[in-house]
């Protein structure tokens, strides 16, 4: 279905490009300014909604542009911030791993050590094991909040996974516990990236930036979360609307 209708957006699109870019996008702004009408704080909640849409159409539209990888890997160059806090020395377990694409990063700068994506996602690992992959990489289907694959491992890399996590301290302490890692790489959504989050949320409106995620950090939330469950920070950056972190387990344990 979801084919059907791209391929029929792109044939109405030929006709609707017709029309001079100026008159379209000042059509588009009058049924903007129109939806918002009214009560401000209703107004505020439409333009909110048509915004998620907008962002799902771009966010789709990035991913042609780059052949089906999202130029976010590229522009903002998250991934030098996982391969910088590894070494030749380490075992990598990247948890959650999607497609592979951090994984596959990490694993073409160190080719002397084992690099192991675990992600449930039936459709992403076969896309992740279909792509070129260094010999040192591999992937394993399991949901990592019931079992790991053996290590052992010396850092653990969740790359806007813990977001989805319900009980995230006790997911955390459980990898702790079943990997013997003692380095953890975190990236995550930032809350405080934008005053519209706090006013989205003042509204009732979503203001997570994927359906599935059950919390989208502020600074403090993610420090709380992550020191229940025997972690120290040791490093966190705010870039690109995000939290990139590297954290250790804490010596009392």
């Amino acid at each position: 279905m979801k084919a059907l209708l791209l391929k029929t957006a792109n044939v109405l699109a030929v006709i609707w490009q017709l029309i001079p870019a100026r008159f379209r996008h000042l059509y588009l702004k009058g049924l903007f300014v129109l939806e918002s009408r009214g009560d401000a704080r209703n107004g505020l909640k439409n333009l909110f909604a048509i915004q998620d849409d907008l962002e799902h159409v771009v966010n789709e539209r990035a991913l042609v542009s780059g052949d089906g990888v999202h130029p976010k890997h590229r522009l903002t160059r998250y991934h030098d911030f996982f391969i910088e806090r590894i070494s030749d020395k380490d075992s990598v377990l990247d948890v959650g791993c999607g497609y592979g694409a951090v994984a596959r990063s990490i694993a073409r700068a160190y080719p002397s050590i084992k690099v192991v994506g675990v992600d449930y996602d039936k459709g992403r690992l076969g896309q992740a094991r279909a792509s070129d992959n260094p010999p040192n990489l591999s992937f394993v289907e399991s949901d990592a909040t019931k079992s790991v694959p053996e290590g052992p491992w010396t850092v653990i890399v969740l790359s806007n996974v813990f977001e989805h996590i319900t009980d995230r301290p006790g997911f955390l302490s459980a990898l702790i516990a079943t990997t013997g890692a003692q380095r953890f790489l975190i990236r995550v959504p930032h809350f405080e990236r934008d005053w519209k989050m706090p006013m989205r949320k003042e509204l009732g409106v979503n203001y997570y930036s994927d359906p599935d995620h059950k919390v989208e950090h502020t600074r403090a939330e993610f420090r709380a979360d992550v020191e229940k469950a025997g972690l120290e920070l040791d490093e966190l950056l705010t870039l690109w609307g995000e939290i990139w972190s590297s954290l250790s387990v804490a010596k009392r344990r």
